[in-house]
Order: C-alpha cells, then sequence, then structure tokens
C-alpha cells in the first residue's frame, strides 16, 4: 500500500527517477520543468527542504512498499492559514484513484497538522484528470480564469474546516 510521506533528502535519487520517467507524460497535462531543473536537481532539491523547514511549504510524495516515488503532493505558499495545491502522478499509476486518495489524506493533514483553512489549486482546462481530482475532493471552481505557461484553466477553493 502506497504511503504519503513528507519530503526529505534521502528521496532525492527516487524522486529525480521519478522526474526523468515521467517527463513526457507531465508536459503533456503540466507545465514542463526544463532541461535545467534536471541539471541543477540536488541544489533544488535542497531549497525545497530549506523552505519546508521554514513553513514556508510542505513538499510529500506518495511511495511504494519499494521505494518507487508514484507522486507528488504540495502545499506551497503557506501563508494566512492557506495554501495552494499542486500534485502529480506516474504514468503508470493513473486511473486507479490513487490520486484522488492522497489529494483527500493530505486535505486531513492541511487542517489537523498544519494548520491550514483553505487550499487553492488550478488546472488547465485541458487537464481533465486533474480537474477531476479536485473536484471529487471537494475543490469548487472559484471562476478565476487563469493561464498556465500559455494554457487557459481554471482556478479552485477549498476549505480544510468544519465549514467544508
Amino acid at each position: 500500500m502506497p504511503e504519503l510521506q513528507r519530503l526529505r533528502p534521502d528521496h532525492a535519487p527516487a524522486l529525480f527517477t521519478f522526474e526523468q520517467e515521467n517527463r513526457a507524460f507531465f508536459a503533456a497535462s503540466i507545465p514542463d520543468r526544463g532541461d535545467a531543473y534536471f541539471a541543477d536537481f540536488d541544489a533544488r532539491h535542497t531549497a525545497l527542504l530549506t523552505e519546508q523547514a521554514a513553513g514556508l511549504c510542505h513538499f510529500h510524495v506518495l511511495v511504494d512498499t519499494d521505494g518507487e516515488i508514484l507522486g507528488r503532493f504540495n502545499l506551497v505558499d503557506v501563508a494566512d492559514d492557506s495554501a495552494d495545491l499542486g500534485f502529480r502522478m506516474a504514468e503508470k499509476t493513473t486511473r486507479r484513484g490513487l490520486a484522488t486518495a492522497t489529494v483527500l489524506h493530505l486535505c486531513t493533514l492541511a487542517a489537523t497538522e498544519y494548520g491550514l483553512t483553505t487550499l487553492r489549486a488550478a488546472a488547465a482546462l485541458d487537464n481533465t484528470a486533474s480537474r477531476t481530482v479536485l473536484t471529487r475532493t471537494g475543490f469548487v471552481p472559484t471562476g478565476e480564469e487563469v493561464q498556465l505557461s500559455g494554457r487557459p484553466g481554471l482556478g479552485y477553493i477549498r476549505l480544510t474546516s468544519s465549514e467544508a
């Protein structure tokens, strides 16, 4: 059974593999990270851990029993009891409900562990999978139109408190 884990230094090798193996798949529906991301991966990973230690972000990976990373689930730009959700799943794990289950779990963590009351997200209009995960997990469209690397998208919001 896969486990959601807070990002740690020892996740770096598996995370690099995850990003490399799924790069083309991700680029079809979300902005590509670019070559610099891979060239400077170790420094970027260290920077993410520094941001996390400062409480600015909460980074997570979904890890299989063999240590393989199946997905990333992040809460970024933490401020005023809110954060932005971002996630990506390995191509081979899609259509199994893992993203939906993990986002639900992360929403619970956001409220109980991180004290967040509001989560925001955005998804490209043509990214049906992400938009489906968001709506299945209680996110509602805000009506805000956004641009994601030049692609039209929608903003979403979800309350994590008992008001949700």
